[in-house]
């Protein structure tokens, strides 16, 4: 395959102007959600059933890849019709209801989540790595009582089945305890026609959990709309770009893409999993990552895109090695912003393969940004333009729009924003404001020609390797420590995950803190990657601001400036 020509701006506006008044699928209109206008396309699903439905339609072409195993399109969503019957003829699961899955990446999660929202039920994908403390918090908070699992979260959550009332299917491996197998519910339930469910296209489908700075994760509750609104967006995105580059789709001639990433976050379900059913493109499935392993899945596969954390596609320029990675055509980042540096590096490394970028989060379904080809090569430290045609992104400082140039909190409005936080009615209104639009907590600026660079964050948050980290949550495990007298935990810079966890301690009159061992005792309590990677001690109370507050810039500046005691 032939390097990718350059995209000519005008060419890509012009096509984007035709598809949409000549392409009826991408027929863009109006409607009231929540009480606010917003351009919607007219001719979408209602609800995500229809979508599936849709998607099925490519048929036998291959779509799940995972070790061996391989699904086609229709034998996916014959499955997940059948896992749906079995859902709601033997465990009553109704329209409403909140189904928990919690398992690491195998073809069973894919067929769960699109069995769950068929039923008109509300999926909850919990952090496969969370321990059984959080796994408790997610399920009581989100009220799910049937939960699909593997056998490590069924470890976690076998006793915790009475206190919860939970009903737990086990997928795939072998384990006691479990009130159903996955297998089992299948063989019960022959009927493939998907079922009858009557969906709202704005009624909820999900609650993805998210780390804040209150130091609990937050339930994100998403809509039909709201996805299908993301999903259309991006389709319509690279339906304008193959149009004016003269039929080079940015998806390859045979289109697949490898998933490296947890499907328990928007990067997994909706840029790879959800998109690729949509456009027909084969997702070959990684249980975890090992950028050899996917360097040689990529090439055995022919695989044409890749989509995960910046960290990880610096990683696959080792891993490819002198045969480099002949099929891909796009590298893609998202969770995290890229080094600016890692996409010369990129570029260079892979000749034919362009990096490119997005942005969004959680509450907006991942829609927002995105930039690619020459644009980033041009801007490598840019998140990119609006997905068109139906978001706006203003930068805004004390409640005003600001000039271009001036840094403000990015604001975004689109018919995908999230529609609350599950049981924090304060946050939402903090969050969204009353004609639609969502405060990121992102500090960019906007060029003249509408490109945005973020700068820095307003939330108390530490994003490692596209991962949400609370400093609150960390510094709440901290202190069960007997021997911790003051904490405060921060980002360190890193050039591969982009930031890590650090963490600076004064210890109790008399107590000798061990770094090492302090370490393994915050890691008992939560999931690894939340665990401080850098630890200093320090041997005065920490320096304080007039709030009383910990004075976490100054702290952290002088932190930096000297070894740690512990260091991963």
């Amino acid at each position: 395959m032939g390097e990718l020509a350059p995209l000519d701006q005008k060419k890509l506006i012009a096509a984007a102007m035709k598809i949409l008044v000549e392409n009826p699928l991408f027929k863009v209109g109006e409607t009231e959600i929540r009480g606010n206008t917003y351009r919607v396309f007219e001719n979408a699903p209602q609800s995500l059933p229809g979508l599936f439905a849709y998607g099925a339609s490519h048929g036998d072409k291959e779509f799940l890849i995972f070790e061996g195993e391989r699904l086609s399109f229709a034998q996916t969503w014959a499955l997940a019709c059948r896992f749906a019957h079995g859902l709601q003829d033997e465990l009553g699961v109704k329209p409403g209801d909140h189904v928990a899955i919690a398992m690491r990446n195998f073809p069973e999660w894919c067929i769960a989540y699109m069995a769950i929202i068929s039923t008109g039920a509300v999926v909850v994908p919990l952090n496969a790595w969370w321990k059984a403390d959080e796994l408790k918090y997610g399920l009581e908070d989100s009220g799910a009582k049937i939960v699909v699992v593997d056998k490590r979260r069924l470890e976690y959550l076998k006793p915790l089945k009475g206190e919860l009332g939970l009903t737990l299917i086990l997928a795939r491996e072998d384990g006691e305890g479990a009130d159903y197998r996955y297998e089992d519910l299948l063989e019960g339930a022959q009927d493939t026609t998907p079922l009858d469910a009557d969906i709202h296209p704005d009624a909820d489908f999900c609650i993805v959990y998210t780390s804040g700075s209150t130091g609990k994760p937050k339930g994100v509750v998403l809509t039909h709309r709201g996805c299908i609104s993301t999903l259309f967006s991006w389709a319509f995105t690279a339906t304008a770009v193959k149009e004016a580059r003269g039929g080079a789709s940015l998806f390859g001639d045979n289109p697949g893409i490898l998933l490296a990433v947890p499907l328990f976050h928007v990067t997994g379900t909706h840029s790879i999993f959800l998109l690729s059913y949509l456009v027909g493109r084969r997702v070959a499935m990684m249980y975890r990552w090992d950028a050899k392993d996917a360097a040689k899945i990529i090439n055995e596969e022919s695989l044409t895109n890749f989509v995960g954390v910046p960290s990880q596609s610096f990683e696959l320029m080792d891993a490819a090695g002198a045969d480099g990675l002949p099929s891909l055509i796009d590298i893609g980042a998202g969770g995290a912003k890229r080094p600016a540096e890692h996409v010369k590096k990129l570029a260079k490394t892979f000749k034919q393969a362009k990096p490119s970028s997005g942005y969004g989060l959680s509450e907006t379904n991942a829609l927002g940004c995105v930039i690619s080809l020459d644009d980033y090569q041009k801007r490598p430290d840019s998140t990119g333009r609006a997905v068109p045609p139906l978001t706006d992104i203003k930068i805004v400082k004390d409640g005003e729009e600001v000039a271009r140039g001036e840094v403000g909190e990015i604001w975004i409005r689109s018919p995908a924003n999230f529609r609350c936080y599950l049981n924090l009615p304060e946050d939402t209104e903090k969050a969204l404001t009353p004609d639609g639009w969502f405060r990121t907590g992102d500090l960019a600026r906007m060029d003249e020609e509408d490109f945005i660079y973020i700068v820095d964050r307003m939330k108390e948050l530490i994003i490692r390797g596209g991962e949400n980290i609370s400093s609150l949550e960390v510094e709440n495990r901290v202190y069960q420590h007997h021997g911790v007298a003051e904490a405060a935990v921060f980002s360190v810079p890193d050039d591969v995950l982009g930031e890590r966890v650090g963490l600076v301690v004064y210890p109790m009159d008399g107590v000798t803190l061990e770094a090492a061992e302090l370490r393994n005792f915050i890691a008992e309590g939560m999931a690894a990657y939340k665990a401080p990677e850098r630890i200093w001690i320090s041997p005065s109370p920490l320096p304080r601001l007039g709030t009383a507050k910990f004075d976490k810039l100054t702290v952290k500046k002088i932190a930096l400036g000297q070894p740690p005691a512990f260091s991963v």
